[in-house]
């Protein structure tokens, strides 16, 4: 279906957002390659989002997104409708208690570790090292420097396909490493997170920490997914890359970063099919080297081209 035809069946006289079709998806990802949306909608509210989801036809796919910093985004565009929620209406914090702060899912993890620190709550400081937003922290319990997502949340506060507002618990999140078993056609909209009171000094100071860490051995300044591939049990991901002969590893534009080998590097002229076969080879290669079966943390979406495929552990 074109993005015209998709336009065409839906009533939007009450859409006050974005609707936007055929855009250009992934030159809003970090890596900076990929697709299209066939059709991208940024709601002004959850009001918006509701009456959107409401009258949207049932057969039309529902892709998520947030700020890209982990995703992938294939050359063939992602089909159906891809929502990004809006900073203006969805990226808010507010200090509820003295441990308790209710943040919007849009907002970037790097200010919801500065929020915490002006309302003196430690424990946060952890996300001043992800470079994503709270919705995908929630849906993928993020973590760094010794702190996880799981950790912190109280209450969720989502949308159903149906346009209805859920809450869920921490327990009904469902948190695992890297994970959250929370049913996959939830929006998050905000939630309830809890620290500790703390000295601001001292949150200061572990800020400037995660800082100095992620600068020292992290490509911060390189277009990159973050890290590639989660961390098995017992092992270091980037370890065993390393083992496997795979630092500086390249296909097309791509590249296994030399500082840190969990990443992958677009060099600038890279594609999204070069970036995912460089993924693909290098699990191929850690599961030869060390029989360790490496998942990926960054999330590929959308359609290959025409005529091309990735298989997982494909070698090249």
């Amino acid at each position: 279906m074109s993005s015209t035809d998709l336009l065409a069946r839906l009533d939007t006289r009450r859409v006050r957002g974005a609707l936007l079709p055929g855009f250009a998806l992934g030159d809003t990802t970090w890596f900076r390659v990929g697709g299209a949306a066939e059709l991208y909608y940024q709601p002004a509210d959850a009001e918006d989002l509701s009456d959107f989801l409401k009258a949207l036809p049932e057969d039309v796919p529902i892709t998520v997104v947030g700020l890209g910093s982990n995703l992938l985004i294939r050359e063939g565009g992602v089909p159906g409708v891809t929502i990004r929620l809006s900073q203006k209406g969805f990226g808010g914090t507010k200090v509820v208690s003295e441990t308790r702060m209710e943040i919007g899912a849009a907002i970037a993890d790097k200010m919801v570790a500065r929020a915490a620190l002006d309302a003196g709550i430690d424990g946060f400081a952890f996300y001043f090292g992800i470079p994503g937003g709270i919705g995908g922290a929630l849906r993928m319990n993020a973590g760094a420097n010794g702190g996880e997502t799981r950790a912190r949340v109280v209450t969720v506060t989502a949308m159903n396909r149906a346009g209805e507002i859920v809450t869920l618990t921490n327990a009904e999140m469902g948190y695992a490493y890297r994970h959250s078993s929370a049913p996959d056609d939830l929006i998050f909209l905000s939630t309830v997170m809890e620290g500790v009171p703390g000295d601001r000094d001292a949150i200061t100071a572990q800020m400037d920490a995660v800082t100095e860490h992620r600068e020292t051995v992290q490509p911060i300044r390189s277009k990159t997914g973050g890290s590639t591939f989660k961390n098995p049990p017992g092992h270091s991901a980037w370890k065993l890359v390393d083992a496997a002969g795979c630092r500086g590893l390249a296909i097309g534009g791509a590249h296994v970063s030399q500082m840190h080998c969990n990443f992958l590097i677009n060099e600038g002229e890279a594609t999204a099919h070069d970036i995912e076969l460089l993924g693909e080879t290098v699990r191929n290669r850690v599961l030869a080297s060390s029989g360790v079966r490496l998942e990926w943390e960054i999330k590929r979406l959308g359609r290959f081209t025409e005529g091309e495929t990735i298989e997982p552990f494909l070698g090249a």
